[in-house]
């Protein structure tokens, strides 16, 4: 028997029918050949997936996309991954409250990729799930376990140095910009390569082209330049210097500055090789990388410090250093020094740090993962990578 409360007869049923899709049209992504959008109209929609295979495929069941949230009926389903050159069939699936509806069959052939669009191969074995991404000249690209690309987008002026995923499915870039000293933001692209905001620095600050953390909630943080005019000459430098140091600011999602540190406040000029504080301009720090370690403090990489740096991401004081003239630890397994210059920084777990270690080689690198014992203080070499294989 079926209750429908506050029904006093079963005619009110009728009044809530199943879900209905009204029209479904696919068209081609306006920045990748091998992408779509599928726009979804109907009636009781409450999420939508979009099914495809190529045309007259036969074997395998058809592939899905995520399920994307209808709003007012309507949704907008990205579909990457597709292959250059393809006829593909397509049908826009509608979930509601009361079941599941499917659209007319769709059709769509992708274009050719770019001529300039590098291509990638890959080789090894066990490698790590999921998909690829970063910088190659005018492209940021995403690329699977084989090497293919699935995505792509490309920037007339450069991507610039970084291209990274976010955790909301968004990507982050700072591309170059045709104007010489303006300060340039980070820019954010949703699944279909629109950019659908910019990420800048408070006070005018200039943004630093490496690294930021984009979090859920919309609020960022993010590596700036500050410079100030200091007297170095009691330290083997000029009386007139210009100093520049890395900013770490959170900004809120309305651009609200929530959190500043300055090396200014926390670390001392003479941590810097006295070779590389001589000049009129002096880069101090160049922060390069940052992430969250696992207690949701702030690790830093300093690249002229030779240095990591842990600071606390609600007081700003600094917890310890790892490298450079102030370590607080004590390496284990590492050579003397044990990085230098090095560039990304990832806190892998509780307690490991992932860094790529330029070993003062302009020519070469290597990723390095460390235990660190944050309460004995050492930090153990447990795992290096390198073009040559190493003996670790």
């Amino acid at each position: 028997m079926l209750v429908v409360a506050g029904c006093n007869d079963l005619a009110g049923v009728a009044r809530y029918p199943g879900p209905t899709i009204a029209t479904a049209v696919v068209a081609t992504d306006a920045h990748a050949a091998i992408a779509a959008l599928v726009t979804v109209h109907g009636r009781g929609l409450d999420s939508v997936v979009v099914r495809y295979q190529i045309a007259g495929a036969a074997g395998p069941a058809m592939l899905a996309t995520p399920a994307v949230r209808a709003v007012a009926d309507s949704a907008a389903v990205p579909v990457l991954g597709l292959l250059p050159e393809q006829h593909y069939e397509l049908r826009a699936t509608g979930y509601g409250a009361k079941g599941t509806t499917e659209s007319a069959p769709l059709t769509l052939t992708t274009g050719s990729l770019p001529t300039d669009l590098p291509r990638y191969t890959a080789s090894g074995s066990d490698p790590s799930p999921g998909y690829v991404v970063f910088a190659a000249g005018k492209y940021g690209v995403v690329i699977d376990n084989s090497g293919r690309i699935v995505w792509y987008r490309r920037f007339d002026d450069g991507v610039g140095l970084s291209f990274m995923a976010e955790p909301d499915g968004r990507y982050a870039l700072r591309p170059a910009t045709p104007a010489v000293g303006d300060v340039e933001p980070w820019v954010e692209l949703d699944v279909s390569g629109n950019v659908v905001r910019s990420l800048s620095c408070a006070h005018g600050l200039q943004t630093r082209p490496h690294d930021l953390i984009v979090d859920t909630d919309g609020s960022y943080v993010i590596l700036c330049d500050e410079t100030r005019t200091m007297d170095l000459s009691a330290i083997g430098g000029v009386a007139a210097a210009r100093v520049t140091g890395t900013v770490v600011q959170r900004i809120g999602a309305q651009g609200e500055l929530l959190f500043e540190w300055s090396p200014f406040d926390h670390l001392a000029i003479s941590d810097l090789t006295a070779a590389e504080r001589t000049g009129s301009s002096v880069n101090w720090t160049h922060g390069n990388a940052i992430d969250r370690d696992a207690d949701g403090n702030l690790l830093v990489s300093f690249r002229s410090l030779n240095e990591i740096t842990k600071i606390d991401a609600r007081t700003g004081a600094v917890i310890w250093r790892l490298g450079g003239t102030r370590n607080d630890f004590t390496f284990l397994g590492a050579g003397d020094p044990p990085f230098v210059h090095q560039h990304g920084l990832r806190a892998a777990a509780a307690g490991e740090l992932l860094l790529l270690d330029n070993i003062g080689d302009p020519t070469a690198s290597r990723a390095e993962r460390y235990a660190i014992d944050e309460h004995a203080h050492t930090a153990r070499l447990v795992q290096s990578f390198s073009a040559i294989p190493s003996a670790i």
